[in-house]
């Protein structure tokens, strides 16, 4: 997993004298304090919407079930949650709600507890569906409580039913997955074709035998059901509430079934399958990232730094998908880098602007017959680690999906549906065929007997915000504006006019209205709009920053930038080599700059090894100096930057974090 910029945002603070648990903001918040942040396009008028005694969910037909057994909390033994704050418990639930007394499941859970004055619950959920909500909690839940100010709120993450820790589902084994992962879905040779004939129906038949008709309660609506169980366990009446994508619909289906029960929610990217007619539900995305790829090749294509700079950068790409289509190139463990790898490579990159470089120095690499970051990129996509074992959201997103009745339909034309397809996205619609729509409509039958969809309905209590982006590849604005429109009075929408999906902690605008409906029960006003944050200027002390001698000229590293989550609106940011060792670099700095008149604030763990952290003062303002060594870009966090950094070289990163 990569390094996220809250750990050099937070190291920061700390260093500069600063109590993440006191109130202080991310370095995003910070901006907002100095007017350097993107505001509403209205003026935020702060509507309160008040909650009520909570009774019986109105208008819900859902079983309740049993009196839900109260969650016990403990010190987490979960390799993930190793912050002190954490505490971890699992609760256990019906796994068909209108046989409480039948088989069970146990949810796993891992909770940021209040600091003091406890108001409730903030329950998360990050998408998928299948993707963990434990994880994020675990590994970034303080700091995110902290920069929402969610103080007086136990945040809380859990993995959903059949996700992981929570009865992952696992219809086939590792080897299995691995094998039919990167299909060519054109296959040209008698070993393509075997290889797809042969995982045709395989895991459907897989799942069926180990799990059978058990796999229908794995459904959004169960899910919603547990959500409830946990707010009852916690000793709540009312639970708010933040998803991303997927979590979206989950969060709305929650206030769809227990509307009497919503204290606030927040729901980023909005995600809703209800109402799509058959063209929308192939459509949708594909022409989302479509204007994704167009919007990065574009980008590259004007950024003469860009690792895979062209005049016509989409040629290029075009050229490359032909050359692992006719000849796949084989990674060092083996494993074949084809046409199908390069299209989830790119695919998993769109999803943020923050991942371009990354693409774009993978695809260049790839040109010269190495697919590490290539393979690094799709794997990630697809919960596949380095040791080729899988998480379980490969297996478990079909089931969910299908289990909720999220399910494409066979169109009345598919030669029609294609020919649409194609022009309306000309690479990410280019492979599909007729055949593709053999199964459609059928599938999931076939894996959990159908599904049902949750339809939405208003009438939810609490205040809800509805964010969508113009340019989210992944669940682009049209269902947000759905969303909106049938949760009713008390559901606002704010736009967002950047690059990418889920806008959490990316966005100053979004995050600050995000954290006042959670904190305050306040909506901004109807038609609020957020543009992307700006990027920070140099600071007028920059040019005197002293370079020590055996230190490069700057130098574009934008995949070491990217992986550790560093953009031009987090940092003001430059980066070097040396030959020197990295510790020798820091000392080298450490004398430089205090020898300059810097104070030095001392020095902070990143958790990479061969890494230092330095911070300094000047003018009030704060510099990191960090520095990493070769053996860094072997750990987990930075593997995929590693062809990116001159062999044996070390790396110096300056890093100016405004007014923290």
């Amino acid at each position: 997993m990569k390094l996220r910029v809250e750990s050099l945002v937070v190291t920061a603070l700390i260093l500069a004298g600063c109590s993440s648990s006191s109130g202080v903001k991310s370095d995003q918040a910070s901006q907002a304090s100095t007017g350097k942040t993107t505001t509403p396009t209205s003026e935020a008028t702060e509507t309160t919407v008040g909650s009520s005694e909570t009774t019986a969910p109105s208008g819900s037909t859902v079983p309740d079930g049993p009196a839900a057994a109260s969650i016990e909390w403990d010190t987490c033994d979960d390799p993930e949650a190793t912050d002190e704050a954490l505490q971890c418990a699992t609760l256990t639930v019906p796994i068909d709600y209108t046989q409480p007394d039948g088989e069970t499941i146990d949810l796993a859970l891992v909770r940021v507890p209040a600091v003091s004055d406890r108001e409730g619950a903030v329950l998360f959920n990050p998408g998928g569906p299948g993707a963990s909500g434990f994880d994020p909690i675990a590994q970034s839940g303080v700091f995110i409580r902290d920069t929402l100010g969610l103080e007086n709120f136990d945040l809380i993450g859990f993995d959903p039913r059949g996700v992981q820790r929570s009865n992952g589902i696992r219809c086939q084994t590792d080897d299995v997955v691995d094998k039919y992962l990167y299909l060519d879905g054109t296959p040209d040779t008698a070993e393509e074709q075997a290889l797809f004939d042969e995982q045709d129906g395989a895991f459907t038949k897989a799942c069926q035998q180990k799990y059978g008709d058990t796999l229908k309660f794995y459904s959004t609506a169960n899910t919603a059901r547990d959500m409830d169980a946990i707010r009852a366990g916690l000793g709540d009446e009312q639970l708010s509430y933040l998803g991303i994508s997927y979590g979206t619909y989950l969060g709305a289906a929650y206030a769809s079934l227990f509307p009497d029960r919503v204290r606030a929610m927040v729901l980023d990217s909005a995600y809703e399958p209800n109402g799509d007619t058959v063209e929308q539900q192939y459509e949708t995305q594909l022409v989302g990232f479509e204007g994704a790829f167009n919007n990065w090749a574009a980008d590259c294509q004007a950024d003469s730094t860009c690792a895979f700079n062209a005049p016509n950068v989409g040629a290029r790409w075009d050229a490359l998908k032909a050359k692992l289509d006719a000849e796949p190139i084989a990674g060092t463990d083996g494993r074949l880098a084809n046409n199908a790898v390069l299209d989830t490579a790119t695919t998993a990159s769109l999803y943020s602007d923050s991942e371009w470089p990354v693409l774009s120095a993978a695809l260049a690499k790839a040109e010269t017959g190495d697919p590490a970051g290539l393979f690094a990129l799709a794997d990630s996509y697809n919960g596949r680690e380095k040791d080729g074992t899988f998480n379980t959201l490969f297996q478990s997103y079909s089931v969910i999906q299908c289990a909720s009745g999220i399910d494409d339909q066979q169109p009345d034309d598919p030669q029609a549906l294609v020919d649409t397809l194609k022009a309306a996205a000309p690479r990410f619609g280019a492979d599909i065929s007729v055949d593709d729509f053999s199964d459609s409509g059928t599938y999931c039958d076939d894996l959990t007997n159908g599904g049902e969809l949750v339809e939405l309905k208003s009438g939810a209590k609490g205040p809800i915000v509805v964010v969508g982006g113009t340019n989210d590849p992944a669940t682009p604005i049209r269902w947000a504006t759905e969303m909106t429109a049938e949760l009713g009075a008390n559901a606002r929408m704010v736009t967002y006019t950047g690059e990418g999906h889920g806008q959490l902690l990316v966005s100053t605008c979004v995050t600050d209205i995000e954290a006042s409906v959670l904190r305050d029960l306040t909506l901004p006003d109807a038609g609020t709009t957020c543009a992307p944050d700006p990027t920070i200027d140099q600071p007028t002390w920059w040019s005197t920053i002293p370079v020590p001698a055996d230190i490069s000229d700057p130098i574009e590293l934008a995949a070491v930038m990217a992986a550790l989550g560093i953009t031009d609106t987090t940092f003001y940011s430059e980066s070097r080599t040396t030959t020197l060792d990295y510790e020798a670099a820091a000392a080298a700095y450490d004398t430089a700059l205090t020898g300059a008149g810097f104070e030095s604030l001392g020095s902070q763990d990143l958790g990479i090894e061969s890494t230092t952290n330095n911070a300094y003062m000047i003018d009030g303002d704060l510099l990191l100096v960090v520095t990493l060594g070769p053996a860094a870009f072997d750990s987990d966090d930075l593997i995929d930057t590693k062809e990116s950094v001159p062999p044996g070289q070390s790396v110096v990163l300056l890093l100016f974090l405004a007014n923290p």
